[in-house]
C-alpha cells in the first residue's frame, strides 16, 4: 500500500520547518506553511535565491521554526528560542543576520515559490541515493510538504503531471508541474552537510527537476499513514 510517510510545514520561508503528524490542506496550500517570511529593506522576502519577489539572504537555514498555537517560534543559531510576536523579534533577527530585516506575515504577495503543495516520493529519493551512495540524501533537503512511500526506484511522480492523487478519505490533489530545483538542495542544514553533488546530479540527469507541485482540488486533513491512490 502506498501511504503518506512524512508531513512537513515551514512556518517561516527558507528556515527549517517542523515534521507533523497531520496537516490541513487548503486551496492556498498547507495551513500555516510559509505564512511568515523575512522581509529586507527593499521589500523582498528572504530566500535561497534571487527573483522578482525574493532575495537571497545567507544564514536562514541556521534557524529552525515551529508553531506554538498560531504563533511561529524561532530557534536561533545560538540555541535561543524566541516567539514571532516578541517585541524584540526584528531587532534580534537583524542582529543575527547582519542586516535590517523584519518578520513579515503574508499579505498581498505570496511567500510560496511556484505551487501550493510540494511532494516527493521515496522512489525518487532511492533513485538519488543509489546514484550518490556517499551523499546524505534525506527528504528534508528538498523541503517537501508531503513525502509519499512508493515502491521501486525512479522519479515516478514526474509521470503524474495532469493526474490526481487521493490522500486518505477526503483530500484530492492535482499534480500540475515538476519542481525545478535550486542551490538550496545542496546547502548544509541541521545535521546534513553541504553537498553540491546533489544539485549537479539532478541538473545533469533530471534537467534540474526533482519532485512535483500540486493544487488542492478537495481540501481536508491528511495524516501520516493515510493511503495514497493515483487516479490513472
Amino acid at each position: 500500500m502506498n501511504i503518506i510517510a512524512e508531513l512537513w510545514r515551514y512556518p517561516v520561508k527558507s528556515m527549517l520547518g517542523e515534521l507533523c503528524d497531520s496537516l490541513r490542506l487548503e486551496p492556498r496550500g498547507v495551513d500555516g506553511d510559509r505564512q511568515y517570511a523575512i522581509r529586507e529593506v527593499s521589500g523582498k522576502f528572504g530566500s535561497g535565491k534571487n527573483t522578482r519577489r525574493f532575495k537571497k539572504i545567507d544564514g536562514l537555514f541556521r534557524f529552525s521554526t515551529r508553531y506554538c498555537g498560531d504563533v511561529p517560534e524561532l530557534r536561533l543559531p545560538s540555541g535561543e528560542v524566541i516567539r514571532g510576536d516578541s517585541p524584540s523579534i526584528n531587532r534580534i533577527l537583524s542582529a543575527t543576520l547582519g542586516q535590517p530585516v523584519a518578520l513579515s506575515k503574508e499579505a498581498d504577495v505570496s511567500h510560496l515559490d511556484a505551487g501550493p503543495i510540494h511532494l516527493i516520493t521515496s522512489a525518487s529519493l532511492r533513485w538519488l541515493q543509489a546514484a550518490l551512495p556517499d551523499a546524505m540524501v534525506h527528504s528534508s533537503r528538498f523541503r517537501p510538504n508531503i513525502v509519499i512511500q512508493w515502491p521501486g526506484v525512479g522519479r515516478v511522480e514526474e509521470t503524474w503531471v495532469g493526474k490526481q492523487l487521493r490522500l486518505g478519505n477526503e483530500v484530492r490533489l492535482l499534480i500540475n508541474a515538476q519542481t525545478e530545483r535550486c542551490g538550496m538542495v545542496a546547502f548544509a542544514q541541521g545535521e546534513l552537510p553541504e553537498q553540491p553533488g546533489v544539485l549537479r546530479h539532478i541538473s545533469q540527469f533530471a534537467g534540474l527537476k526533482f519532485g512535483v507541485y500540486a493544487q488542492v482540488v478537495v481540501p481536508g486533513i491528511v495524516r501520516v499513514g493515510d493511503e495514497v491512490v493515483l487516479d490513472e
